[in-house]
């Protein structure tokens, strides 16, 4: 039986993947265990190494960033079927239209409320809550 989700949450800054998870503790998600990278290349391998049920993505990464890390993932037989959802301040129509075109299943606007949080888990994964 699943107990929850697994999250990963990728972010260059540790304070914001702290206030994303925290977050999510407000929202009574039903999350299993949260997941860190702090690029899109850390990310990656992790996901090679251990699928998750969710991604949240920050777009504006060093090393490999969001868009790039969503590339690697939908090109990836392996890893194409992972639901990512941007959570990031970028919310110019240019960019979200590069993301719809991106094939990613959502979008949540820094800083996330509780209720977004929980409006998202149950548009993408059908539930979500405890």
């Amino acid at each position: 039986m699943n107990m929850g989700y697994k999250v990963l949450i990728v972010d260059d800054s540790h304070i914001v993947r702290r206030v994303l998870i925290k977050a999510f503790g407000l929202a009574d998600v039903a999350v299993e265990a949260f997941h860190e990278a702090g690029n899109g290349a850390e990310a990656l391998t992790f996901l090679r190494s251990q699928p998750v049920d969710i991604v949240f993505l920050d777009i504006n990464m060093p090393v490999l960033n969001g868009m790039d890390f969503i590339r690697a993932v939908r090109a990836d037989d392996e890893l194409r079927g992972t639901p990512i959802v941007i959570y990031s301040t970028d919310g110019s129509d240019s960019r979200r239209e590069e993301l719809e075109r991106a094939d990613i299943q959502g979008y949540v606007r820094k800083p996330a409320s509780p209720e977004q949080l929980v409006q998202i888990f149950s548009s993408v994964l059908g539930g979500g809550t405890k």
